[in-house]
């Protein structure tokens, strides 16, 4: 798989997604109904783990952030994967 991007510039394209850290520097990035853990101290991102904390609102927000990342998503409970 290829990198999902540089760690500063993923929080900052995130951003506009209303998904950001509470503080700077932190590996959780809080978004509408989602919750996003970076690896941490890690400069180029592979891999995150999301969490839905709001079933729903967050399924729009997954999906659109799906289709702007071209990003590929999967559940690791069932190891399927949402096609945006």
């Amino acid at each position: 798989m290829a990198p999902l991007g540089d760690r500063v510039q993923l929080v900052r394209d995130l951003s506009r997604f209303n998904t950001a850290p509470e503080r700077e520097g932190d590996d959780v990035l809080y978004g509408p109904g989602i919750r996003l853990e970076l690896p941490p101290q890690q400069e180029v991102i592979e891999q995150m783990l999301m969490t839905i904390n709001e079933e729903e609102i967050a399924w729009l927000v997954i999906m659109r952030l799906a289709k702007t990342f071209d990003w590929k998503i999967v559940d690791t409970n069932t190891g399927r994967e949402l096609n945006a």
